[in-house]
């Protein structure tokens, strides 16, 4: 029997429990891109749908830039990173969210997106849905038009797939 591509992530992730603090079930990527053939067929599967459809992919810090780098690059188009407060020099547009841990904010440098840009926001977990939601708000902000959402895993109890109502949300896997 052939597992398919969603099987293979989800038996290849590693959970850390109590991590980054008690109670949260970390999910570890590492393995996933450690295995080369499983992360050129992540890419692929993230990139299909889009082709000829965005401008831009924009990545969620830090496991997003993994990705969506990659992303950008299968599709030909370029990267804006979505980083977390105080990481990028000079004048920055940012939005705060809560998230399953506490709180946090995520900036972009205004001027990297240019104005009606179709952008694919990529990012490794989908969880309660709050860092997604700020990154497309922020992109929003700046003068961009969301296109779809892409992640690798989807954890369906944190319900984070409802702060994104109305959007193309996908992921490869669903734990």
């Amino acid at each position: 029997m052939t597992r398919t591509l969603a099987d293979r992530v989800v038996a290849t992730l590693r959970d850390v429990e109590d991590f980054p603090e008690p109670g949260v079930t970390f999910k570890d990527i590492t393995p996933v891109i450690a295995d080369a053939e499983l992360l050129a067929e992540v890419v692929r599967a993230h990139a299909r749908p889009w082709h000829g459809k965005v401008d831009m992919v924009a990545g969620l810090e830090a496991r997003g830039f993994i990705f969506g780098t990659a992303v950008a690059l299968e599709l030909g188009v370029g990267f804006l990173p979505v980083r977390k407060a105080g990481k990028l020099p000079g004048p920055t547009v940012g939005v705060d969210y809560a998230l399953e841990y506490g709180t946090a904010r995520v900036e972009v440098h205004g001027g990297d997106l240019p104005d009606g840009a179709r952008v694919l926001v990529v990012d490794d977990v989908l969880a309660t849905g709050g860092t997604a939601a700020a990154g497309c708000e922020l992109i929003e902000h700046c003068g961009g038009r969301v296109a779809g959402v892409e992640v690798l895993i989807e954890i369906a109890s944190l319900t984070g797939r409802a702060l994104l109502a109305g959007r193309d949300v996908r992921s490869l896997a669903t734990v």
